[in-house]
């Protein structure tokens, strides 16, 4: 077993362990950690299979687009935690509220 077939496979085993952790936890600090997750999963598979031989340089692109995706991870994470305390401010839990189907 190579170490990127190493890589790729821990990657989506993160990926699918923030799936299990967004659908089954209610809480939205959970939800959040969960995508975090999911998104750190994305990232290991798209390095791992990124163009590598012996005899050529890396591929540079999928090593950018991931520098790329963690600036937008960590924004995207500090956006969802100010609406999670604005939820909280709002409904005193930190859950989202369960409208009542009639």
């Amino acid at each position: 077993m190579s170490h990127v077939f190493l890589y790729a496979l821990l990657g989506v085993g993160l990926f699918v362990l923030g799936l299990y952790a967004l659908i089954v936890h209610a809480h939205l600090l959970r939800k959040i950690l969960a995508i975090n997750v999911m998104g750190t999963g994305v990232f290991l598979v798209l390095v791992a299979l990124a163009g590598r031989n012996q005899d050529t340089l890396p591929d540079p692109v999928p090593h950018a687009m991931v520098i790329t995706g963690i600036v937008v991870a960590v924004s995207a994470t500090a956006l969802a935690l100010i609406l999670m305390l604005k939820v909280n401010g709002a409904t005193g839990k930190n859950e989202l509220p369960d409208r009542d189907r009639d």
